[in-house]
Order: C-alpha cells, then structure tokens, then sequence
C-alpha cells in the first residue's frame, strides 16, 4: 500500500511538473519564436518606436477627419464618462431593450446628419465590445466624409482600404473587414 501511495504521489508531481511549468513554457517559446507579434499583442508603433495601439483592440476616432469605427458595449467611446475598462464583453441588451433602442437611434441620427446610411457595424456593437473591423461597404460609406474633411483625392482613400483589408481566415471563414485602427495610421501617414 506505501508503494502505491509513493507511485501516486510522484506521477501527481510529475504530471504537475509537465502540464504546470514544461508545457506552458513551451508554448511560451514556441509563440515567441514562431508568432512573435501575434503572441506580444500586435502592437502598432510609431517612427520612434512608441506603442500606439493594436491591430487586435479598436480604438474610438470620432474626428471627421478619420474613419469611424463600430461602437463599444465596454465605454470607450462613450463620450467624457468614457473610462478604458480592459475587459471585454457584450452589453448583453435585448433588442427590445430600450437602452440598446435609444443608443442604436442616437448612434444612426448621428451617422445620418453626416451623410452616412447607418449598417449594422457602424451602429451595433462586437461581441467582444474591442473589434477594430468594420465592412468595407462602411469603411467606402464614409470616403466622402473624410475627402472633404482632408481634401484628399477619393480615389486615394479607396486604395488605402483596400490596402488596409483583411481577407477571409484560410480563405473561406468570415468576411474581409476593414482594420480601422490600422486604415486611419496609414491615412495620417498619407
């Protein structure tokens, strides 16, 4: 009986020692090695080398010189009461909820007053409340916004989305989106 209990007791530390500290710190090299970019968060810097964002994380622009993207069910774009939470997640709101009814409203009267048809990605939020894409149909929606805005020559926009779009995971899960964060860098670049 002592056998046995002592051949537990050291498989128990053994497969400790493996799934606990062998195994993630393999994974940890492995990402670091192979998917370096991926694995430190897709950070966006600047020519000096300063973190400006992440191609994963949206980011609230409400400029008209810049590229709107969909808004957030964790506050970031809010308005002053905005306060940057790091948490992700879904208003989880009904659509017969009047607080989703009154913000899906405000956000279309809004798009409305400058010319832009309001679609679901401009006005609903992600899932997640952090994604930085929207359709390119809503990204072109806004290029007469932004051309006047920046007197920038229309044509010029359209390659920067198009530049800016992501396709399909493995070609045939999703749609190509619009990278937001990424489309308006290259647009203060341009």
């Amino acid at each position: 009986m002592v056998k046995d209990i002592v051949t537990g007791i050291r498989a128990t530390l053994v497969f400790w020692l493996i799934t606990a500290i062998i195994y993630p710190f393999f994974l940890i090299f492995l990402g670091q090695v192979l998917f370096a970019d991926q694995a430190n968060g897709s950070l966006i810097k600047n020519e000096l080398g300063k973190v400006i964002g992440s191609a994963l994380i949206g980011q609230n622009f409400t400029s008209d010189k810049y590229f709107w993207t969909r808004p957030s069910a964790i506050n970031y774009s809010e308005g002053e009461k905005a306060q940057p939470t790091g948490i992700s997640g879904a208003s989880n709101l009904a659509p017969s909820n009047p607080d989703l009814l009154n913000r899906v409203e405000k956000r279309s009267a809004e798009l409305n007053k400058v010319g832009i048809k309001p679609s679901a990605d401009l006005v609903y939020t992600s899932g997640s409340g952090l994604d930085p894409h929207i359709t390119i149909e809503s990204a072109k929606a806004q290029i007469e916004r932004i051309a006047a805005a920046r007197s920038l020559d229309k044509n010029k926009l359209e390659i920067l989305i198009n530049q800016n779009t992501d396709s399909r995971f493995l070609g045939i899960f999703g749609e190509p989106g619009v990278n937001v964060v990424k489309l308006n860098i290259a647009l203060d670049k341009a």
